[in-house]
């Protein structure tokens, strides 16, 4: 069927589909899967959560949710991921290699570092703990999972010891891998945990001690 004519004989343009808006709303139906997952995974653990009572919280079609992310341990991946981005604004981590490239005092740079884990461990701890938790229980997507998650981290860290390296920074006699063990262990979700969650101690106090840590044992 033609498009009926307007009053001036012509025919309508058709309509520009925009495909902005659409990427726009499924990059929103996204966050709203993770953001109800999350809210779910932490309140009732991993096995007791289900894919069809996130769809149901984030008003999206299980399926969907498969689609986009695959399964449970997949969807938990997404989250962590997420979290490593930050608070805002441009990514955590470029904003690390940012510091490291230009900060020229290292006893601030260990407080920027101090800082970003301030930024991050509150978001990203807790989906760490669900991690593990679930990786203990006997899941085995999720010690998979947790495998790929400390592997990445470390890598990071060897990344952010080999730039201390290549700039001079290191105290005398320390290795690379050992700065990277370093900066591994003081960023550990377990440090977070006992520190912050069951010590209480408020997360600018726990940033500091960070960054006198890593000041302490590498410069």
């Amino acid at each position: 069927m033609q498009s009926p004519v307007n009053a001036s004989g012509k025919r309508p343009a058709k309509r520009s589909y925009d495909a902005r808006r659409r990427r726009q709303l499924a990059a929103e139906s996204l966050h709203s899967v993770r953001a109800h997952a999350r809210e779910l995974f932490l309140a009732q653990g991993f096995g007791a959560t289900t894919i069809a009572e996130i769809a149901r919280a984030a008003g999206v079609s299980a399926e969907s949710v498969y689609k986009n992310f695959g399964s449970k341990a997949g969807l938990v991946r997404a989250i962590y991921e997420e979290s490593l981005l930050g608070a805002g604004g441009p990514p955590a981590e470029q904003r690390s290699d940012l510091a490291q490239a230009t900060e020229t005092d290292p006893a601030r740079l260990m407080e920027r570092f101090g800082r970003f884990t301030t930024e991050i461990s509150p978001i990203g701890a807790p989906v760490y703990l669900l991690i593990r938790d679930a990786a203990a229980s006997g899941d085995a997507s999720m010690a998979a999972l947790l495998r790929d998650v400390d592997e990445a981290r470390y890598r990071r860290m060897l990344h952010n010891a080999r730039q201390l390296v290549g700039r001079g920074l290191l105290k005398p006699g320390l290795t690379t891998a050992e700065a990277a063990d370093v900066m591994f262990t003081s960023t550990a979700a377990e440090l977070y945990e006992t520190l912050v969650i069951k010590r209480g101690w408020s997360a600018d106090r726990y940033g500091t001690f960070i960054a006198r840590t890593l000041a302490a044992n590498l410069l």
